[in-house]
């Protein structure tokens, strides 16, 4: 239950990444406030995990989800760079997030 309380942390923590490139500069109050709640949901939710899984494996899970996911975000619904390196860098991450998956104790 621990990883899908970190998974779900992960993706709150993509919501809330993507979040801040809509609040134009913290100026529209919506979208900061959506931002703040998922920042706050996400960490939270962090915490809950870590009652169950090592710090480093969760937090590096964590990060990576949140990497990946805006990375991915950015790709496909803002135009940013495809190339071939930035989707193998990526894959890297994906990878590393895989790996600490399938070597936690938990």
């Amino acid at each position: 239950m621990a990883w899908v309380v970190l998974f779900l942390a992960g993706l709150l923590e993509i919501g809330w990444a993507v979040g801040l490139k809509f609040t134009d500069g913290l100026s529209r109050p919506l979208p900061v406030i959506l931002t703040f709640v998922s920042m706050v949901a996400s960490v939270a939710l962090l915490g809950l995990a870590l009652r169950n899984l090592p710090l480093g494996t969760a937090y590096a899970v964590w990060t990576g989800i949140g990497t990946v996911g805006t990375a991915l975000f950015g790709m496909t619904v803002l135009g940013e760079s495809t190339s071939i390196l930035r989707l193998a860098c990526i894959g890297l991450i994906v990878a590393g997030i895989a790996g600490l998956k399938l070597l936690s104790p938990s």
